[in-house]
């Protein structure tokens, strides 16, 4: 008798969810790491900020909402591919879940590139000729590929940053009344006027026996 036991069948399906699971694998793994580049690129911000060099304050700011709104954009798409995935007529939206995967895979190898690690973070602060053309370059490509939005949040971020760093608040609400003023009237002259008529008519009134 032959064997009657067979190897189960690896349909597409399982194979597009395999592939969704690798790719969030790898974006979670991808989030811990850039977190110490995009922190690092904030303080350079800072840096040039308490130098007065604006332009490269807001480079580094731009570079750093890039890297999050890839990240931010992948996580989002997986989300959707995982609800594809689970669709009972998988095949009707194989297509679509199969362009998704892929460019996922797209913007995984550009999230990894983007993490190139401190020492590219600190050519940000550089002043050779080198260090200048990375920022050229940085600035170019950033220019093509941020969305009017981003570049609106970067400009906000930037003047949080400068009221941070010069040491500018906003002025709190007085918590006390200023010590030396007097106190405000608890009531108006005519109150007062009647109270003391009401006193001087009780005063002369008769005690009963």
């Amino acid at each position: 008798m032959g064997n009657s036991s067979s190897t189960p069948k690896i349909t597409a399906q399982d194979r597009a969810i395999l592939d969704m699971k690798n790719q969030r694998d790898k974006l979670h793994e991808y989030q811990k790491r850039i977190t110490v580049i995009t922190s690092r690129e904030k303080e350079i911000a800072k840096e040039c900020l308490a130098k007065g060099d604006k332009k490269r304050a807001l480079l580094a700011l731009r570079r750093k909402k890039y890297q999050e709104s890839l990240l931010t954009k992948t996580d989002q798409q997986l989300a959707q591919l995982e609800i594809l995935t689970s669709d009972v007529e998988f095949a009707l939206v194989q297509k679509d879940v199969l362009f998704g995967l892929q460019q996922g895979t797209s913007v995984l190898k550009e999230i990894h590139k983007e993490m190139g690690g401190i020492q590219n973070v600190e050519k940000l602060l550089g002043e050779s000729a080198e260090a200048r053309a990375y920022q050229n370059e940085i600035s170019e490509m950033l220019s093509n590929r941020m969305s009017n939005q981003d570049e609106d949040e970067v400009e906000d971020e930037l003047d949080a940053l400068e009221r941070e760093v010069s040491g500018v608040k906003m002025p709190d609400a007085p918590t006390q009344r200023p010590i030396g003023l007097p106190d405000a009237p608890s009531e108006t002259p005519k109150e007062r006027a009647m109270r003391r008529a009401v006193e001087q008519q009780k005063g002369t009134q008769p005690m009963l026996a």
